[in-house]
Protein backbone atom coordinates (compact mmCIF):
# COMPACT_ATOMS: atom_id res chain seq x y z
CA UNK A 1 0.00 0.00 0.00
CA UNK A 2 1.37 3.75 -0.73
CA UNK A 3 1.94 5.46 2.09
CA UNK A 4 1.58 9.41 1.90
CA UNK A 5 3.47 12.01 4.49
CA UNK A 6 4.01 15.97 4.31
CA UNK A 7 7.39 16.94 4.22
CA UNK A 8 9.21 17.78 7.30
CA UNK A 9 8.29 20.90 9.32
CA UNK A 10 4.41 21.45 6.88
CA UNK A 11 2.10 20.96 9.32
CA UNK A 12 0.35 23.66 10.88
CA UNK A 13 0.99 22.75 14.63
CA UNK A 14 3.24 25.64 16.01
CA UNK A 15 1.78 27.24 18.79
CA UNK A 16 -0.52 30.55 17.83
CA UNK A 17 0.70 33.42 19.74
CA UNK A 18 -2.53 36.14 20.44
CA UNK A 19 -1.44 40.06 20.13
CA UNK A 20 -4.63 41.62 21.95
CA UNK A 21 -5.46 45.09 20.87
CA UNK A 22 -4.74 48.41 22.64
CA UNK A 23 -7.06 48.81 26.18
CA UNK A 24 -9.96 51.06 25.40
CA UNK A 25 -10.10 50.10 21.65
CA UNK A 26 -13.78 49.75 20.85
CA UNK A 27 -13.84 48.34 16.95
CA UNK A 28 -11.81 45.69 16.93
CA UNK A 29 -11.19 43.45 14.25
CA UNK A 30 -9.05 40.04 14.11
CA UNK A 31 -6.48 38.55 11.65
CA UNK A 32 -5.32 34.88 12.20
CA UNK A 33 -2.22 35.17 10.03
CA UNK A 34 -0.25 32.06 8.30
CA UNK A 35 3.70 32.32 9.81
CA UNK A 36 6.58 30.46 8.86
CA UNK A 37 10.43 31.40 8.78
CA UNK A 38 12.99 29.00 7.21
CA UNK A 39 15.34 30.68 9.84
CA UNK A 40 14.24 27.87 12.42
CA UNK A 41 12.72 24.62 13.10
CA UNK A 42 9.41 25.50 13.78
CA UNK A 43 6.24 23.85 11.82
CA UNK A 44 4.04 26.82 10.52
CA UNK A 45 1.65 28.14 12.73
CA UNK A 46 -1.61 30.63 12.53
CA UNK A 47 -0.41 34.18 15.28
CA UNK A 48 -4.01 36.52 15.74
CA UNK A 49 -3.90 39.56 15.47
CA UNK A 50 -6.47 42.13 17.27
CA UNK A 51 -6.41 45.28 15.04
CA UNK A 52 -8.02 48.91 16.04
CA UNK A 53 -10.05 49.58 13.17
CA UNK A 54 -10.34 53.32 14.46
CA UNK A 55 -6.77 54.29 13.20
CA UNK A 56 -6.67 51.23 9.98
CA UNK A 57 -7.35 51.40 6.63
CA UNK A 58 -10.09 50.05 4.99
CA UNK A 59 -8.37 47.50 2.94
CA UNK A 60 -6.60 44.28 4.21
CA UNK A 61 -3.77 45.49 3.18
CA UNK A 62 -4.35 48.47 5.56
CA UNK A 63 -4.41 46.14 8.47
CA UNK A 64 -0.98 44.32 7.33
CA UNK A 65 0.69 47.25 6.97
CA UNK A 66 -0.15 48.24 10.09
CA UNK A 67 0.33 45.03 12.13
CA UNK A 68 3.75 44.90 10.32
CA UNK A 69 4.57 48.73 11.51
CA UNK A 70 2.83 48.62 15.15
CA UNK A 71 2.26 45.25 16.48
CA UNK A 72 4.85 42.66 15.14
CA UNK A 73 7.43 44.05 12.34
CA UNK A 74 8.86 39.88 11.90
CA UNK A 75 5.22 39.73 9.52
CA UNK A 76 6.79 39.82 5.87
CA UNK A 77 4.24 40.02 3.01
CA UNK A 78 4.74 41.98 -0.33
CA UNK A 79 3.32 44.92 -1.01
CA UNK A 80 3.62 47.75 -3.80
CA UNK A 81 1.25 50.00 -5.71
CA UNK A 82 -1.55 49.34 -3.31
CA UNK A 83 -4.19 49.85 -6.53
CA UNK A 84 -5.18 46.48 -7.89
CA UNK A 85 -1.90 47.28 -10.70
CA UNK A 86 1.20 45.27 -9.78
CA UNK A 87 -0.18 41.91 -8.49
CA UNK A 88 2.47 41.82 -5.66
CA UNK A 89 -0.23 41.28 -2.66
CA UNK A 90 -1.78 38.54 -4.32
CA UNK A 91 -2.46 35.87 -0.73
CA UNK A 92 -5.55 33.87 0.05
CA UNK A 93 -8.02 36.26 2.15
CA UNK A 94 -11.04 34.06 3.86
CA UNK A 95 -10.33 31.08 1.90
CA UNK A 96 -10.20 33.33 -1.51
CA UNK A 97 -7.19 34.44 -3.27
CA UNK A 98 -7.53 37.75 -4.07
CA UNK A 99 -5.43 41.14 -3.34
CA UNK A 100 -4.76 42.28 -0.40
CA UNK A 101 -5.20 45.83 -1.33
CA UNK A 102 -8.27 45.77 -3.24
CA UNK A 103 -10.52 43.46 -0.49
CA UNK A 104 -12.29 45.67 1.89
CA UNK A 105 -11.82 44.51 5.44
CA UNK A 106 -15.76 45.16 5.97
CA UNK A 107 -16.24 42.34 2.78
CA UNK A 108 -15.31 39.80 4.86
CA UNK A 109 -17.03 38.43 8.61
CA UNK A 110 -15.53 37.06 11.86
CA UNK A 111 -11.71 36.24 12.16
CA UNK A 112 -9.93 36.92 8.87
CA UNK A 113 -7.75 34.29 8.20
CA UNK A 114 -4.88 35.18 5.81
CA UNK A 115 -2.49 32.36 3.84
CA UNK A 116 0.19 32.59 1.38
CA UNK A 117 -1.52 31.40 -1.92
CA UNK A 118 -2.16 27.83 -2.27
CA UNK A 119 0.30 25.15 -3.42
CA UNK A 120 3.04 27.19 -3.83
CA UNK A 121 6.35 26.89 -1.88
CA UNK A 122 6.96 29.27 0.95
CA UNK A 123 9.61 31.50 0.75
CA UNK A 124 8.06 33.07 4.67
CA UNK A 125 5.14 33.93 6.06
CA UNK A 126 2.96 35.42 3.06
CA UNK A 127 5.63 35.19 0.69
CA UNK A 128 5.18 32.30 -1.86
CA UNK A 129 8.15 31.44 -4.58
CA UNK A 130 7.17 33.11 -7.79
CA UNK A 131 10.19 31.20 -9.71
CA UNK A 132 8.52 28.37 -11.87
CA UNK A 133 5.76 30.61 -12.22
CA UNK A 134 7.74 33.27 -13.92
CA UNK A 135 9.89 30.81 -16.05
CA UNK A 136 6.60 29.44 -17.42
CA UNK A 137 5.97 33.03 -18.52
CA UNK A 138 8.97 33.29 -19.75
CA UNK A 139 8.75 30.32 -21.86
CA UNK A 140 6.01 31.56 -24.31
CA UNK A 141 8.28 34.43 -25.05
CA UNK A 142 5.49 37.46 -23.97
CA UNK A 143 6.90 39.80 -26.74
CA UNK A 144 5.90 40.57 -30.71
CA UNK A 145 7.06 38.47 -33.23
CA UNK A 146 7.72 39.02 -36.61
CA UNK A 147 9.10 37.70 -40.14
CA UNK A 148 8.37 41.19 -41.87
CA UNK A 149 10.89 44.40 -40.80
CA UNK A 150 9.00 47.20 -39.55
CA UNK A 151 7.78 50.33 -41.14
CA UNK A 152 10.20 52.38 -41.85
CA UNK A 153 9.71 55.07 -39.19
CA UNK A 154 6.23 54.02 -38.47
CA UNK A 155 4.57 51.50 -35.78
CA UNK A 156 2.94 48.71 -37.06
CA UNK A 157 -0.89 49.30 -37.21
CA UNK A 158 -3.86 48.07 -35.56
CA UNK A 159 -7.18 48.73 -36.53
CA UNK A 160 -10.11 49.64 -34.14
CA UNK A 161 -11.77 46.04 -34.32
CA UNK A 162 -8.15 44.57 -34.08
CA UNK A 163 -7.13 46.40 -30.92
CA UNK A 164 -10.06 45.34 -29.13
CA UNK A 165 -9.70 41.66 -29.79
CA UNK A 166 -6.72 41.93 -26.74
CA UNK A 167 -9.32 43.50 -24.42
CA UNK A 168 -9.56 41.10 -21.18
CA UNK A 169 -6.64 40.26 -22.21
CA UNK A 170 -3.45 42.52 -21.63
CA UNK A 171 -4.67 43.84 -17.98
CA UNK A 172 -3.58 40.36 -16.57
CA UNK A 173 -0.86 41.47 -13.81
CA UNK A 174 0.23 38.11 -13.37
CA UNK A 175 -0.74 38.14 -9.92
CA UNK A 176 -0.88 34.04 -9.79
CA UNK A 177 -4.58 34.12 -7.93
CA UNK A 178 -6.30 32.18 -10.62
CA UNK A 179 -3.33 29.18 -11.33
CA UNK A 180 -2.97 28.72 -7.43
CA UNK A 181 -7.00 28.41 -7.93
CA UNK A 182 -7.01 25.73 -10.29
CA UNK A 183 -6.62 21.97 -9.31
CA UNK A 184 -5.30 21.03 -13.03
CA UNK A 185 -2.10 23.30 -11.76
CA UNK A 186 -1.99 21.88 -8.46
CA UNK A 187 -1.62 18.80 -9.26
CA UNK A 188 0.29 19.24 -12.80
CA UNK A 189 2.31 22.62 -12.35
CA UNK A 190 5.38 21.15 -13.15
CA UNK A 191 3.75 20.28 -16.93
CA UNK A 192 0.78 22.43 -17.28
CA UNK A 193 0.87 25.92 -17.72
CA UNK A 194 -2.14 26.88 -16.06
CA UNK A 195 -4.74 29.76 -16.76
CA UNK A 196 -2.66 32.85 -15.99
CA UNK A 197 -0.09 31.97 -18.64
CA UNK A 198 -2.25 30.34 -20.88
CA UNK A 199 -4.50 34.06 -21.14
CA UNK A 200 -0.95 35.46 -21.67
CA UNK A 201 0.11 33.20 -24.19
CA UNK A 202 -3.36 33.35 -25.91
CA UNK A 203 -2.85 37.87 -25.58
CA UNK A 204 -0.15 37.27 -28.68
CA UNK A 205 -2.16 34.81 -30.42
CA UNK A 206 -5.11 37.34 -30.23
CA UNK A 207 -2.63 39.52 -31.48
CA UNK A 208 -2.80 40.68 -35.53
CA UNK A 209 0.90 42.41 -35.35
CA UNK A 210 2.43 39.08 -33.98
CA UNK A 211 3.75 36.46 -37.30
CA UNK A 212 4.41 33.40 -35.34
CA UNK A 213 1.28 31.96 -34.93
CA UNK A 214 2.04 28.53 -36.00
CA UNK A 215 5.29 28.31 -33.80
CA UNK A 216 3.62 29.56 -30.76
CA UNK A 217 0.64 27.18 -31.40
CA UNK A 218 3.50 24.47 -31.68
CA UNK A 219 4.68 25.18 -28.25
CA UNK A 220 1.42 24.82 -26.60
CA UNK A 221 -0.02 21.75 -28.27
CA UNK A 222 0.74 19.32 -25.67
CA UNK A 223 -1.67 17.00 -23.47
CA UNK A 224 -0.17 18.78 -20.09
CA UNK A 225 1.06 22.17 -21.03
CA UNK A 226 -2.37 22.99 -23.03
CA UNK A 227 -5.09 20.06 -22.24
CA UNK A 228 -4.84 20.25 -18.34
CA UNK A 229 -7.96 22.47 -18.15
CA UNK A 230 -10.88 21.30 -17.64
CA UNK A 231 -13.11 24.23 -17.60
CA UNK A 232 -13.65 24.32 -13.83
CA UNK A 233 -13.71 27.60 -13.82
CA UNK A 234 -12.22 28.66 -10.68
CA UNK A 235 -9.53 31.11 -12.12
CA UNK A 236 -12.36 33.22 -13.62
CA UNK A 237 -14.44 33.49 -10.55
CA UNK A 238 -10.98 34.52 -8.13
CA UNK A 239 -9.23 36.66 -10.68
CA UNK A 240 -9.08 40.52 -9.34
CA UNK A 241 -9.41 42.43 -12.40
CA UNK A 242 -12.48 40.15 -13.72
CA UNK A 243 -10.86 38.42 -16.81
CA UNK A 244 -11.48 34.69 -17.77
CA UNK A 245 -8.69 32.73 -18.07
CA UNK A 246 -10.91 29.80 -18.69
CA UNK A 247 -12.07 31.80 -21.94
CA UNK A 248 -8.74 32.42 -23.64
CA UNK A 249 -7.76 28.39 -23.14
CA UNK A 250 -11.25 27.75 -25.10
CA UNK A 251 -10.07 30.05 -27.83
CA UNK A 252 -6.44 28.41 -27.80
CA UNK A 253 -7.92 25.08 -28.14
CA UNK A 254 -10.31 26.09 -31.12
CA UNK A 255 -7.18 27.50 -32.74
CA UNK A 256 -5.36 24.41 -32.78
CA UNK A 257 -8.49 22.19 -34.16
CA UNK A 258 -8.91 24.68 -36.96
CA UNK A 259 -5.31 24.92 -38.02
CA UNK A 260 -5.75 21.05 -38.26
CA UNK A 261 -9.52 21.00 -40.08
Amino acid sequence: MAEFALPANSKITGKTRRFEAPEGAEKVRSFSIYRWSPDDDENPRYDVYDVDMASCGPMVLDALIKIKNEIDPTLTFRRSCREGICGSCSMNIGGTNTLACTQPIDELKGEIRITPLPHMEVIKDLVPDFKHFYAQYASIEPWLKTKTPAPAGKERIQSEAQRDELNGLYECILCACCSTACPSYWWNQDKFLGPAILLQAYRWLADSRDEMTGERLDQLEDPFRLYRCHTIMNCANVCPKGLNPAKAIAEIKKMVVERQV
